[in-house]
C-alpha cells in the first residue's frame, strides 16, 4: 500500500502552527485556545438553545457523509471546501459581533474583574475535567481536580479567587474528546463547526459529552443560562484578541494555520504531552538518502624529462 505523505513544507507550518499555540495560550488559564478568529475555542461548554443544537448535529452528520465527495490534497482535512466555506461565515459573525463585544468587555471591565471571571468558568470546567479524569483511570489528577472544585467553590467564592493554584494543586485539561482519543478512538476527518470553530469527528462528538457534564446545564432558568453562555462566548474571545492580531498579520493561509495549530494541539493533549512520532516523520526516515558522488581518481604525475641540458644521451 502506497503511504501518502505531507510536503516538508507543510510538516513545517504545522511545526510553527504548534510553536504559535504554546506561546499564546499560556496566559489564558482554563480558555486555551489560540490562533482561532471567530469565537473558535476547543469546544463551548454551555447548553445552546433545542433548534440550534439540533441544527448544529445535523450539519455535523451531513458533513460526515459527505466526506467522500470533496476531498484535497490533504488526508486530514477531506472537506476542505465545506470547511473554509464554515470558517468564512464564522470569521464574518466574529467581526461583525463577536469582536467587537469582545473589545468593548475588555475596555470596560477591570483586569481584576476579568481574572474573576475567567476564573468563574476555569472553576465549571474543573468538573469536567475531574470526570475524565475518572474516566481515563488517572486516580491521582481525578483526586487534585476534585480538590480544586470544592476549593475554589468555597474559599475561592464560587470560583472567582484561584485558591486550589495558591495551594499547589495545578489546573489539569481533559474533555471527553481526550476521553475518546485516549481509549485509542481516532481524529476522524478535521471539521470546523459552526461558530464554534475547529473540531473533528472525534471532538464533535466529544462536545455533547462536554455539555452534559457542564454544571450550568442543568439550571432551570433559561434566561440564566443564556447569560452564562454568551459572557463564556465573550470572556474567551476576549483571551484571544492578541492571538487573532498576530494570526492576521504572520499567516499567509490563516484557515491552514488554525487547522494544523488545532490538530497538533489536540493530539499533544490526547498524549499528555508526551505524542508518538509522526507517521511522515517514520517515512522520510525509511527513505533512501542520496549518496555522495565519489571523488574523481587522481590524475598521474607527468614523468620527468630525463634528458640531459646538452642533448647528450
Amino acid at each position: 500500500m502506497e503511504t501518502r505523505t505531507l510536503p516538508r513544507s507543510r510538516r513545517q507550518s504545522r511545526a510553527n502552527s504548534a510553536s504559535f499555540i504554546r506561546s499564546h495560550t499560556k496566559s489564558s488559564g482554563g480558555f486555551a485556545l489560540a490562533a482561532c478568529r471567530g469565537v473558535q475555542s476547543d469546544r463551548l461548554l454551555a447548553r445552546p438553545l433545542p433548534r440550534l443544537r439540533a441544527a448544529v448535529l445535523c450539519g455535523a452528520v451531513s458533513l460526515l457523509l459527505l466526506a467522500g465527495c470533496a476531498s484535497t490534497g490533504d488526508p486530514r482535512d477531506p472537506l476542505e471546501p465545506i470547511n473554509r466555506g464554515i470558517y468564512q461565515f464564522n470569521d464574518g459573525v466574529d467581526r461583525a459581533l463577536i469582536k467587537p463585544a469582545a473589545e468593548f468587555y475588555r475596555f470596560a471591565i477591570p483586569p481584576f474583574m476579568r481574572t474573576g471571571v475567567r476564573n468563574f468558568f476555569s472553576n465549571l470546567n474543573d468538573v469536567i475535567v475531574a470526570l475524565n479524569d475518572l474516566l481515563q483511570g488517572k486516580l491521582t489528577k481525578a483526586a487534585s481536580d476534585v480538590g480544586r472544585v470544592l476549593l475554589n467553590s468555597t474559599v475561592g467564592l464560587l470560583g472567582l479567587y484561584d485558591a486550589a493554584t495558591e495551594v499547589g494543586l495545578e489546573k489539569n485539561n481533559e474533555d471527553f474528546g481526550q476521553t475518546l482519543g485516549y481509549w485509542g478512538i481516532g481524529d476522524g476527518p478535521y471539521l470546523v463547526l459552526p461558530l464554534l470553530g475547529p473540531s473533528s469527528a472525534r471532538d464533535a462528538v466529544g462536545w455533547f459529552g462536554d455539555y452534559y457534564a457542564w454544571p450550568p446545564a442543568y439550571l432551570e432558568s433559561e434566561g440564566t443560562r443564556n447569560i452564562l453562555i454568551g459572557v463564556r462566548f465573550v470572556t474567551a474571545r476576549a483571551d484571544l484578541l492578541e492571538a487573532s492580531r498576530i494570526l492576521e498579520t504572520a499567516a499567509l493561509d490563516p484557515y491552514e494555520f488554525v487547522r494544523d495549530a488545532y490538530l497538533q494541539r489536540r493530539r499533544n493533549l490526547v498524549y499528555d504531552g508526551k505524542p508518538p512520532p509522526d507517521e511522515d516523520d517514520f517515512v522520510d526516515d525509511a527513505k533512501p538518502k542520496p549518496k555522495a558522488p565519489e571523488p574523481a581518481p587522481p590524475v598521474p604525475a607527468e614523468p620527468a624529462d630525463q634528458t640531459p641540458k646538452d642533448g647528450k644521451p
